[in-house]
């Protein structure tokens, strides 16, 4: 079995993290930076690395996953290649958001909140994005797109399934 010092020697992700805990004086007050930066270093949060910050942070990994698990911005399996997040929140909602999302669902054949099998997509569905005005929101690899027909998104979503 591998100590901490182990991983932070071997590793330089758990050397960032690590270094993370130290900003926050290792005070479990700091857990959700210290998330932020376990999520950039290694793309998602695996369960060994919200243990890891348990451990640094003397936190029950209870509360590290319970933090993990509450906020959309945080994931806990890899990202696909490609993502795709609708908004559903209410001024979406209104403008068929959730005919999008079963569109975008049926055509990449990916449920909201995970990763095809093929890594090729991410599928979100999120509460509010903020540019109500242009409703429905629709982000591709971090760009915001609105005002799209579901059409118009399906023929996107199926372009990106057929590159790498």
């Amino acid at each position: 079995m591998t100590t901490a010092q182990d991983r932070a020697a071997v590793d330089p992700r758990y050397r960032e993290l690590d270094e993370a805990m130290g900003r926050q004086g290792r005070q479990p007050d700091g857990l959700i930076e210290v998330l932020h930066v376990a999520q950039r270093q290694f793309g998602h949060l695996p369960l060994d690395v919200l243990a890891y910050v348990a451990r640094g942070l003397a936190t029950p990994l209870s509360r590290v996953y319970g933090v993990a698990t509450f906020y959309h911005f945080f994931s806990l399996t890899p990202p696909g290649r490609h993502s795709v997040t609708v908004c559903t929140g209410t001024a979406c909602y209104v403008k068929r958001a959730d005919d999008v999302l079963a569109a975008v669902e049926h055509a990449t054949g990916v449920r909201a909140g995970t990763t095809g099998s093929d890594g090729a997509v991410s599928v979100d569905a999120v509460r509010c994005l903020g540019p109500c005005n242009q409703a429905p929101v629709v982000v591709f690899d971090g760009e915001i797109t609105g005002a799209r027909s579901t059409a118009e998104i399906v023929t996107r979503v199926r372009q990106w399934a057929s590159t790498p």
